[in-house]
């Protein structure tokens, strides 16, 4: 039977009552047109969250849920609508608003991450031939707090600079519109570097160790221990932080995949909102992608 707002919270994935009013705005209905909806968006919503932090499969939802089939088609329109990202966005300003920071970012850091495909990957697959691995390629652009930014996947034989083009791409000038400085390692140097200052005026800089590794020529001794790049190191901590979510990280020996398989032949696009949704369960709460201890190595 349908139920509105439940009066206790089984599941811990569930939106509590102050999550919910922040999101009921964005995922009220557009339209009064048809027939009434049987089921509420709030329970909606506690469905994709209960898989996205479960990793079990659409068919696999609990009783209390409505159908998967009926979960799933309203959040394919969410999807496709733009309302989860509407949502993430939201959420990750007002998350900068709490500490202190401006809604809008002025910069950003972009990386890439290959990751293993499952069996039934989809036709958005290849082989990175640097990093011995195939399957897929996840673009992320985060601002200076870990908090994602753009989201892409693509097949691991793309070459960054391409991969990070099409990451851009994705979002209007209009989306990011305070962003002035892209931090990035030295595989977005050069073409992507003048493509990104010619079609959106960004820069792009990148960070060097601090020793410039002199080591290497002989000029000082090896340092010891690890140390890492400013400002680059802020996306690598993020990627880790977006496998956390059980649905990302579904894979026999417990290989991480950048797949999202449902399992009833939707397109490829879902896989750059299956990046969104982990920050937008982590971001509902307020909570940063990073660890507090590591704000002093910004």
């Amino acid at each position: 039977m349908p139920r509105d707002a439940p009066s206790h919270r089984p599941y811990p994935s569930d939106l509590s009552d102050a999550e919910w009013s922040l999101l009921a705005p964005l995922f009220a209905r557009r339209s009064h047109l048809g027939r009434p909806e049987k089921w509420p968006r709030r329970l909606l919503a506690d469905a994709v969250f209960y898989l996205l932090r479960s990793g079990c499969a659409w068919r696999m939802l609990p009783r209390d849920f409505p159908p998967w089939a009926t979960v799933y088609s309203q959040f394919r329109r969410w999807r496709m609508d733009g309302t989860i990202k509407a949502a993430h966005d939201r959420l990750r300003g007002r998350v900068r608003a709490a500490q202190g920071r401006d809604p809008e970012p002025s910069t950003a850091i972009v990386d890439s991450q290959t990751v293993r495909c499952s069996a039934a990957g989809g036709p958005a697959r290849g082989y990175d031939g640097g990093k011995k691995v195939a399957g897929r390629k996840r673009h992320l652009l985060v601002d200076a707090g870990g908090l994602v930014l753009l989201a892409h996947v693509h097949a691991a034989d793309v070459h960054d600079r391409l991969g990070a083009q099409a990451l851009i791409a994705r979002a209007a000038p209009s989306d990011l519109p305070r962003v002035e400085l892209v931090w990035a390692d030295g595989a977005y140097d050069g073409p992507f570097a003048r493509w990104l200052a010619a079609e959106r005026g960004w820069r792009v800089e990148i960070p060097r160790h601090r020793d410039r590794q002199l080591w290497r020529y002989g000029l000082e001794a090896k340092p010891r221990g690890f140390r890492v790049i400013p400002r680059r190191w802020v996306v690598e901590v993020v990627f880790p932080q977006m496998a956390k979510p059980d649905v990302l990280a579904l894979g026999a020996g417990g290989q991480h995949v950048a797949d999202l398989d449902f399992g009833v032949g939707d397109d490829h696009a879902v896989d750059e909102q299956q990046h969104e949704l982990p920050a937008l369960l982590e971001g509902r709460r307020g909570q940063p992608v990073l660890h507090p201890a590591a704000e002093c190595l910004q």
